[in-house]
């Protein structure tokens, strides 16, 4: 297996190291016969977001929900500020934004503020939690006639009310449209900026890659990947190769060294390890291929080039 230790991937970082706040450790999580997380090493230092991405029921919600304490590991062992994560004193330090949230329907933005808020010992002012979750002009509103983006904003600002040092984003962007995600985005930078510390799951690799200082990627319960955006584009991700052909999808598909191929408007775009070889052969079957244009593929590639790999041998870039 070709993990590195989180020793030798900080090592590769400039700056200084920063300690570890929540860790796995040999973590597993089974459910029946269903086996969630395998002995998984998995950690979050101070100072950074981390995106754990991997395809549904790859494990990253179990992953979440260990961290704060929602769902004990089946073996191994979890850690957060060197201590259990239902501790007090622990989720005293803990904010989280789940998928699975439910709030009472009938308060008002500014009520369930407030009595979330009143959990924690040392909360934001509730004027500086509407601003930073952009819900000034909403903040008399009853929660069940929000819209679902704005309903987002309160659960975001529920997360963050009680001024967390970790915050768990299990996610948060879903049903925003891009002006709302997009400044969501930056009271995210500016939560990090004050040495605030993310984990942030999503299913959005843009997300992903403009957020993150590290990204771990998990399928089928395993680590398979683990690095910065860049690395994991430059390591994985191949070319992107889109034209117009009267090849069928399912011909080009079974080229060698072909990831992916999807319809692109009247042409077709390639996921591709390598360009050159599958020009030629794209040439011999269709001398009237036209529109080409081959590029570096993206981290939506190098995401589905991990999660096809059948092997599932972890990376560490």
């Amino acid at each position: 297996m070709m993990t590195a230790t989180l020793e030798q991937y900080h090592s590769k970082q400039s700056g200084t190291e920063h300690a570890v706040i929540a860790s796995l450790k040999k973590a597993s999580k089974t459910f029946g016969d269903v086996h969630a997380l395998r002995e998984v090493d998995f950690a979050v230092r101070a100072g950074e977001l981390v995106a754990l991405l991997g395809p549904n029921g790859a494990g990253k919600t179990t992953a979440v929900k260990l961290f704060l304490g929602l769902a004990r590991p089946s073996a191994g062992h979890v850690n957060v500020f060197g201590g259990n994560p239902i501790e007090p004193e622990v989720r005293m330090r803990i904010g989280a934004m789940l998928q699975v949230a439910k709030v009472p329907e009938t308060l008002r933005v500014s009520e369930h503020i407030d009595l979330f808020s009143s959990y924690y010992p040392k909360p934001l002012p509730l004027a500086e939690t509407l601003a930073l979750a952009g819900l000034q002009g909403i903040k008399n509103r009853v929660f069940g006639e929000l819209s679902g983006g704005q309903k987002q904003r309160v659960l975001f600002a529920l997360a963050l009310c009680g001024d967390p040092d970790i915050l768990f984003l299990d996610e948060p962007t879903v049903g925003l449209d891009v002006e709302s995600r997009r400044l969501l985005w930056e009271e995210i930078r500016k939560l990090i900026a004050r040495g605030k510390t993310i984990l942030l799951t999503t299913h959005y690799l843009e997300e992903a890659d403009a957020l993150a200082d590290r990204i771990v990627v998990v399928n089928r319960g395993k680590i398979i990947a683990e690095g910065t955006p860049a690395e994991i584009k430059a390591g994985t991700a191949g070319r992107r190769i889109r034209c117009v052909s009267s090849l069928s999808i399912e011909t080009v598909r079974a080229l060698p060294g072909v990831i992916e191929v999807r319809k692109d408007r009247d042409g077709l775009e390639i996921h591709a390890a390598e360009a050159e070889p599958i020009l030629r052969e794209l040439f011999m079957l269709d001398p009237r291929l036209s529109e080409l244009d081959v590029s570096s593929a993206g981290l939506e590639e190098a995401f589905l080039a991990l999660t096809q790999d059948r092997g599932n041998a972890a990376h560490t870039f």
